[in-house]
């Protein structure tokens, strides 16, 4: 019989939601080292908490999480509550010897997500930041693809993630618009920033413009509030490795629902991916011979582990719930000591590091070093 792993989710949000199905999937797909119990969630008041508890089957709600992180009846903390909020409820779980799964951006400053990773590797725990972009199958294999010299020597990349669920000047002030841990920056590029360095290596150096599109949107009461965040911010990159790349977050790119895009050149080859068809890897070789050469497609498939375990079959694609599912998956092998952390809290402090360098190279004008 597997151990329990009694789950305390905080929050019950778009990716409260998303956490809920992935621990749900992640159960029925991946041979998981523990049996996952829904034991309680919390949320910012009873009714709410009862509402999405009795929905995602919880077995209990409270709307006091700082009750639910020292209860010894919860073993796991998951916490997607809005991103000023992390640090204090991690620490707590952190403080009552819990494992914490939290999701993007680790926490407001470098020097909170530090503080952060400090404590879990002095508590002794696992921990997971979720990065689930990282889990696609084509990416894991995109990495695999540089890393054995496929593409030859990196000579650069491009990484954009764009949206534009903020294009409508009109769209009222939330907590993404916070200057503790708001803009475009901390909420999109940091996927950008994780997914640079997770394929091409650490970043060395930045020169960056972040830009304030709308200077007011409207608050909870209608007026006017004024916006001190990003709306787009575009940087230079200088890996370690001597590749050059750019960089560019946007959350009022008209049109665009989920580009989470890179491009990589070497001297042998190229990759080309694009989350809006994120079941798809485009590759160019130059060994192909003349009359040959273009971009091939190569789709997701059983061979591209772990896709073989949701299905048999190649083409019939992966959702954005299913990454979460394989994140949690690695997640869990690391708390049962199967596998190392895939991005546990010491690399999300390294995720925050870089944000904060690109706004300081921002400020300053000029190039930083990371």
């Amino acid at each position: 019989m597997k151990p329990v792993l009694r789950l305390g989710l905080i929050g019950s949000g778009f990716m409260g939601r998303a956490h809920a199905f992935g621990f749900a999937t992640a159960a029925r797909v991946f041979d998981l080292p523990f049996r996952v119990e829904f034991a309680c969630l919390a949320d910012a008041t009873a009714e709410v908490a009862a509402a999405a508890a009795a929905r995602l089957g919880f077995a209990r709600s409270t709307a006091d999480w700082r009750a639910m992180a020292a209860d010894p009846a919860i073993d796991l903390i998951d916490i997607t509550a809005p991103n000023a909020l992390h640090r204090d409820m991690a620490l707590a779980a952190l403080a009552a010897g819990k494992p914490v799964y939290c999701e993007k951006p680790l926490a407001p400053t470098a020097v909170e997500a530090a503080g952060m990773a400090a404590a879990a590797a002095a508590a002794g725990v696992a921990t997971q930041v979720g990065f689930n972009y990282l889990a696609n199958p084509l990416i894991a294999l995109a990495r695999q693809m540089i890393a054995g010299g496929e593409l030859g020597e990196i000579a650069s990349y491009r990484g954009i993630h764009a949206e534009d669920y903020m294009a409508d000047p009109a769209a009222p002030w939330s907590f993404r618009l916070d200057p503790v841990g708001g803009g475009v920056l901390v909420d999109l590029g940091s996927h950008a920033l994780a997914t640079a360095e997770f394929l091409i290596g650490p970043i060395a150096r930045v020169m960056a413009d972040c830009v304030t599109r709308f200077a007011h949107r409207p608050g909870p009461d209608g007026a006017a509030r004024a916006v001190a965040v990003d709306d787009v911010t575009r940087a230079f990159l200088r890996f370690a490795n001597g590749a050059s790349g750019s960089l560019e977050a946007s959350w009022i790119a008209t049109g665009r629902t989920m580009q989470h895009d890179f491009e990589v050149y070497g001297s042998r080859g190229a990759l080309v991916f694009t989350q809006e068809r994120f079941n798809e890897l485009r590759y160019f070789d130059t060994r192909d011979r003349r009359g040959r050469h273009g971009f091939r497609t190569i789709t997701a498939g059983p061979e591209h582990p772990p896709y073989g375990d949701f299905c048999p079959a190649p083409g019939h694609q992966l959702g954005f719930n299913d990454l979460k599912a394989i994140e949690i998956a690695g997640f869990l092998d690391a708390l049962a000591g199967r596998a190392p952390e895939p991005f546990g809290f010491a690399a999300g402090a390294r995720v925050q590091a870089l944000v904060e360098a690109v706004q300081g190279s921002a400020a300053e004008g000029g190039w930083r070093d990371v």
